[in-house]
């Protein structure tokens, strides 16, 4: 018999830990039965679906399960049509979040479906498996299924301890990001949230973790992603995973977490801050700053707190922090959504996520939807289109602001020019919003700038904000660009520098000097003077660029800046730099 449990990934260097976990599952509980093969097919939503189907249909498989999300159920509505055509004594089989709640419509709409598994699927999938390897009884003794003729006993809980772990095999997630899960479950209600729905929180235990753990330092992988919903929600779990990891860091391997901030205490926060660079990644749900949204979706927090542990946080200066909001929300208008957008801004995480409220199935907020006016999209991901607060024409210019927020300031290029550029606004969000308008009317939007000459761009839109200040711009376009790229030529928004003989002799003297007797350049030796130009970058600047809260005024001279490229900040991936200044004995 032939099982395919079959994932259609958002991309490639996604998996899907849920078919992972039911194969494994199942396969220790089934013990060894050579008759029982279950694959693992995965693809992604930017394949063609007709080769997809061809892919299917090579694996023969008695058994299709799919795994049903957002992001991949539009992709499966083409498929399931089709399969019957090809395979029609396959038994289709659908679970996951998508079709956990809406089983009875999606099983009349779709009559080739066999069922569908709701809830969590380990032991049904096994219970599954075993009823058509070897049938006894029906069907509907199998807890945990929506049938034709109706649905069976609800499934209990699973108890996590008892999982199996998923990654044996590396080979199969190379270059792919590691998801692992050590508890289910949210004590929060958040009314967008599918977790609402199970209060309940159930722990891996701790030592099995620590385990599993090692055994992604050990094979050095770089990433791993944890999908519990709020990490910290158990202080004690939290601590022991952070402490482990603080304890055992390989230098290389980074771990992804989803926290509550306000939840975050001076023990958690006093862990984090012995923690090497880039060890870990936190990402925050702030959502909204406005308290009667706040209220309205069942979230209760300090923002204070929140604040203030965010702040404390960034002064470690070792952990990489995304903050998330929402638009769309139950009493969030437009100008209340441009206060949360300044709040949330002016704790300067590394990553500011704007999203869009999505309607999921099951979820608190869809029962409300019609009581607050909530529109949104019948296709997934369900996205607001309009609300009783904010009109589709708002909506619409947050997406321009979206645009905007994501290749300027979460790429962390501009990490120099948008914190001046931003003076010359009333706040953040409006220079956001006048950067969205300036695209617009370029015809940027049809057209994307690409990476390198969105540089070009931003100087033309500040030039057209404060002419005055063009060449302040352009430098400081000029030392984000060198901080993060040793370019092979001079951009076109780089300042023209005026290299005349003797500032040439200067820097021909500075990279002599460094290769007699290194001083800055430590790490290069054996190289000469023309091959350390190459390998690192001098750049003169009459202002101070490189100054937090600079002032707008130039220097009396110019100074020589030094890029060094083998020597980066482990957060934020910028170049170490110098000023090199000509004095009588050299550079200093």
């Amino acid at each position: 018999m032939r099982v395919l449990l079959i994932a259609v990934n958002a991309k490639y260097i996604h998996s899907n830990p849920a078919v992972y976990s039911l194969r494994a599952y199942a396969q220790a509980a089934l013990g060894d039965q050579p008759e029982v093969g279950i694959e693992i097919a995965e693809y992604t939503i930017n394949q063609n679906t007709e080769n997809i189907l061809a892919d299917i249909y090579r694996h023969r498989p008695d058994i299709a399960a799919f795994s049903c999300y957002i992001w991949n159920w539009n992709t499966i509505q083409e498929l399931l049509p089709e399969l019957p055509k090809l395979l029609p004594d396959t038994k289709l089989w659908l679970g996951g979040p998508e079709v956990s709640f809406h089983a009875e419509k999606i099983l009349a709409q779709y009559t080739q479906l066999t069922g569908i598994m709701v809830g969590e699927g380990e032991e049904t999938f096994t219970q599954l498996v075993r009823f058509y390897h070897a049938p006894k009884g029906q069907l509907q003794d199998i807890p945990g299924l929506v049938l034709p003729q109706g649905r069976t006993q609800p499934r209990e809980l699973t108890d996590m301890s008892k999982l199996p772990f998923l990654y044996e095999d590396l080979g199969k997630f190379q270059n792919r990001i590691i998801y692992y899960e050590s508890q289910r479950g949210c004590p929060f209600r958040c009314a967008y949230c599918l977790s609402a729905i199970d209060k309940s929180v159930r722990l891996r235990d701790i030592e099995t973790v620590k385990k599993e753990l090692q055994y992604f330092l050990d094979h050095r992988v770089s990433q791993v992603k944890f999908i519990d919903r709020t990490f910290n929600c158990n202080a004690a779990h939290a601590l022991a995973i952070w402490r482990y990891l603080l304890e055992n860091d390989n230098g290389v391997t980074n771990f992804h977490f989803e926290i509550a901030a306000d939840l975050m205490t001076e023990e958690e926060l006093e862990v984090l801050k012995q923690m090497r660079p880039g060890l870990i990644q936190l990402e925050i749900g702030v959502q909204s700053t406005n308290e009667q949204t706040l209220h309205a979706i069942n979230r209760y927090m300090s923002l204070e707190h929140l604040r203030q542990v965010v702040d404390k946080i960034h002064s470690f200066h070792n952990i990489h922090q995304h903050l998330d909001l929402i638009a769309g929300l139950p009493y969030e208008d437009y100008d209340s959504f441009v206060t949360s957008f300044n709040d949330v801004y002016a704790m300067r995480p590394q990553q500011l996520q704007l999203g869009f409220l999505k309607v999921l199935k099951g979820s608190p907020i869809e029962e409300k939807a019609e009581e607050y006016g909530i529109v949104y999209n019948s296709r997934p991901p369900y996205e607001v289109l309009y609300s009783r607060w904010i009109p589709y024409d708002d909506v619409l210019r947050l997406k321009g602001i979206e645009e905007m927020v994501e290749p300027y300031y979460n790429s962390c290029q501009f990490t120099h020019t948008l914190p001046v550029l931003e003076k010359e606004f009333s706040s953040p969000f409006a220079l956001y919003e006048a950067l969205s308008q300036y695209y617009e009317e370029k015809g940027y939007y049809i057209n994307t700038p690409a990476r390198a000459y969105r540089y070009q761009v931003l100087l033309e839109f500040a030039q057209q904000k404060a002419p005055a200040r063009s060449e302040l711009y352009a430098q400081l376009l000029t030392f984000d660009m060198y901080l993060r790229e040793n370019l092979k030529s001079r951009p076109a928004f780089a300042l023209c520098w005026q290299q005349g003989e003797e500032e040439k002799e200067q820097v021909r003297a500075f990279y002599r000097q460094e290769a007699q007797t290194p001083q800055y350049l430590t790490g290069y030796e054996g190289y000469q003077p023309q091959q350390l130009m190459k390998m690192t970058h001098i750049e003169y600047f009459t202002y101070p660029v490189w100054q937090q809260n600079m002032k707008m005024t130039q220097l009396s001279q110019k100074t020589a800046i030094l890029f060094d490229y083998q020597k980066r900040d482990p957060l934020t991936y910028d170049a170490a730099y110098y000023m090199v200044i000509k004095e009588e004995n050299g550079y200093e």
